[in-house]
């Protein structure tokens, strides 16, 4: 467990007249009052439902990858319902340097502006006019209280052992492709009981650009030898979605937090609520069917 007497937040703008050592002292005081129970409060802010439109048509929106090869995964938010402790993590340490004049970002703010995206795109958006050693401390901070929370409450999707052993038994490829940083992804596998399971974890820091450029997601094609025509990826943000479709791949929306319909408009084939979704089940299931038949035909 991250100690936080080591954690240090970077001085504020120079504009900014609170002190440095009241800030980590509220800092350490207010990160006390997290309680496990807080995890179900982050409003869900998804809109699927059994009434919501049909989100496509005609035959499986997954079909196109028979015989299926591969999965990619992201992490965040589609291996583990994990956004509202980014949430509470980004809000409470913006609040603290004055950040919006000092009041708490909404759940709004956060989708549209920080879920999914890149420690150093955040760094241009949320603190332009910080030296850039003093943004980067800042936000390394940000997932030092990040790890402390996943470490006291973290939970899997609903759903994701029984998809791990739906691939397992099939012989699938798999792989994890993050924007987040190593210590972060490597945490969140291992709670989750995944180490062993993802054959590779791409890094988007390790790659020529992050998403929602697909550089991480071809990596990830290339060291599994597998071709993008029999792979799908698995994302919640719209970032992700945009990199696995630029990478050539359908892709599945965790409608977990972000609006269905924000997900839909980026390119995601379909969005499920998690991994028990029988939305999902139907479409494996006719990718499989349509596997055996062309099987059967050839």
């Amino acid at each position: 467990m991250i100690s936080f007497a080591s954690i240090q937040l970077p001085p504020p703008p120079p504009h900014h007249h609170h002190h440095h050592h009241t800030l980590v002292s509220a800092h350490l005081h207010k990160t006390t009052m997290y309680q496990p129970n807080r995890f179900k409060d982050f409003p869900r802010m998804s809109s699927i439902s059994s009434n919501a439109r049909p989100i496509h048509s005609g035959g499986s929106s997954l079909a196109s990858v028979a015989p299926l090869e591969a999965i990619l995964f992201d992490i965040d938010g589609t291996l583990c319902d994990s956004d509202p402790l980014h949430f509470y993590a980004f809000r409470d340490m913006l609040q603290e340097i004055g950040f919006n004049g000092g009041t708490p970002i909404t759940e709004e703010f956060f989708i549209k502006n920080i879920s999914g995206k890149h420690n150093e795109e955040l760094r241009e958006i949320l603190l332009p006019d910080w030296e850039i050693q003093r943004s980067r401390q800042f936000l390394e901070d940000k997932e030092a209280l990040f790890r402390r929370l996943a470490s006291e409450q973290l939970q899997p999707m609903k759903g994701l052992q029984k998809l791990c052993k739906w691939i397992e038994d099939r012989g699938l490829r798999r792989a994890a492709v993050t924007n987040a940083p190593r210590s972060n992804a490597e945490l969140l596998i291992s709670m989750l009981g995944l180490s062993d399971f993802f054959e590779i974890l791409v890094l988007a820091s390790e790659c020529d650009r992050v998403k929602p450029f697909p550089d991480p997601y071809l990596k990830a094609l290339q060291e599994l030898d597998i071709s993008h025509k029999h792979a799908f990826v698995f994302e919640d943000s719209v970032s992700g979605i945009k990199a696995g479709m630029g990478a050539g791949m359908p892709v599945v929306g965790l409608g977990t937090r972000n609006p269905e319909q924000l997900l839909i408009e980026a390119g995601a084939v379909f969005v499920i609520a998690d991994f028990d979704d029988p939305k999902l089940w139907t479409e494996l299931e006719e990718m499989e069917i349509k596997a055996e038949a062309t099987t059967t035909t050839k």
